[in-house]
């Protein structure tokens, strides 16, 4: 079992060392500027970054059952927080006060592993005829369709993520065994993807952006010296929101005028005549949580397809009677004709080959997106895709 997680953490930092080297080489970032922002970075207190909305972070004690998790979770407009072990007292050691952090995506992966049955093998990503009924339909539907808006982002804060859950999520969590009992405590450490990493108030914020780029961490808790508690909780997004507000000063405007970088993707689309099993398996083995979606030789673009799409088969399949047969534009009109969140999904945020950094962030930033297309030219011929940890990777250099 140790050998087993040295491999998988030896394979971890292998990728965020390649996908970092990768991003750098790719830069358009002049080098005096570059070193400049990154010591600039490597001075400023992650202190100095604004609060959580309220000022205080919720915390959820180990031995809270997953229905009060989420009943806390949804309340709040959250998707994670920090969890607390109560065996620990008034500790002053944030290692014994805390075990981890406990989030939908934990939740999600669980509900998806113990909810059996072909369907939930279908989520993970097996095409073909299926046919299931009652619990499974309900949980494991539910599940995928919290995918999209907490783990794999796709795109929202959390107030926009949480509303998207779905009322059957909760309804399956919330009254159902064993989702009613079972404790937080019991699956955090399974479930855990990254490490609790907290950084003090007097850390600079060069390692916070590190850790939430080239270590792909979604969250940073921070504590104060000398103190338990964690005192804020520093997100991708939240950091781009914090460069959209910097839209004035000298090295803001400097850095945003220059030229972005493109990052390719290959077969990382789904064509429109694709099966929309196809399209999910795809997201799924890519780890990824949406796909553009193409038509003809070029890779024109046509719309958008994400993880969280899923649900419109499970949780409606009365519209989709043929689903394992169902072509990913077939799949669109229809949720186009019935949704009224179509408009929403379908259209895909998109830039251009020379678009700026600035603008770039300006969309994610006002769009509430994860990820944006890179067209090219007027023909929307998809050649790649940016996201906020790319965008996060661009402010910070080597060393």
């Amino acid at each position: 079992m140790a050998q087993e997680q040295q491999v998988k953490e030896s394979s971890y930092n292998s990728s965020c060392d390649a996908y970092f080297e990768t991003i750098q080489n790719r830069k358009k970032l002049p080098h005096e500027l570059q070193k400049s922002l990154t010591e600039a970075f490597a001075r400023i207190p992650v202190s100095s970054f604004p609060e959580v909305p309220g000022g205080k972070v919720i915390e959820i004690l180990a031995d809270t059952t997953i229905a009060d998790a989420v009943k806390i979770l949804s309340a709040c407009k959250i998707l994670s927080a920090p969890v607390r072990n109560p065996d620990e007292g008034d500790t002053m050691n944030w290692r014994d006060r805390y075990l981890g952090i406990i989030g939908y995506s934990a939740i999600i992966l669980w509900v998806l592993e113990s909810s059996v049955g072909c369907l939930g093998a279908l989520a993970l990503g097996v095409t073909g005829p299926v046919a299931v009924t009652g619990l499974t339909v309900a949980a494991v539907g539910a599940a995928v369709a919290g995918v999209v808006a907490t783990e794999k982002g796709f795109g929202k804060d959390a107030p926009t993520a949480a509303s998207h859950l779905g009322e059957d999520f909760y309804k399956i969590i919330l009254q159902e065994e064993p989702f009613k009992s079972t404790k937080v405590r019991s699956i955090q450490k399974s479930y855990r993807w990254v490490p609790f990493l907290p950084m003090s108030t007097d850390s600079s914020m060069l390692i916070v952006l590190l850790l939430l780029s080239k270590y792909r961490l979604r969250n940073v808790p921070v504590i104060e010296a000398g103190q338990p508690v964690v005192k804020n909780y520093i997100t991708q997004s939240a950091v781009v929101h914090g460069h959209e507000r910097c839209k004035g000063r000298d090295w803001f405007d400097i850095i945003s005028a220059c030229p972005y970088l493109t990052w390719d993707f290959h077969s990382c689309l789904a064509m429109s005549n694709d099966l929309i099993l196809e399209a999910f398996k795809r997201m799924r083995d890519n780890q990824i949580g949406g796909l553009p979606v193409v038509e003809g030789p070029k890779n024109w673009i046509v719309g958008n397809v994400s993880i969280r799409d899923i649900r419109h088969l499970l949780l409606r399949p009365e519209l989709f009677s043929n689903y394992w047969q169902l072509r990913v534009m077939d799949f669109m009109n229809t949720i186009t004709a019935s949704s009224e969140e179509a408009g929403k999904i379908k259209q895909p945020i998109t830039c251009k080959l020379d678009s700026t950094l600035g603008s770039v962030i300006h969309s994610l930033a006002c769009k509430s997106v994860h990820r944006i297309y890179v067209v090219n030219g007027n023909e929307d011929e998809v050649i790649g895709v940016i996201t906020l940890r790319d965008v996060i990777s661009c402010f910070i250099g080597k060393n």
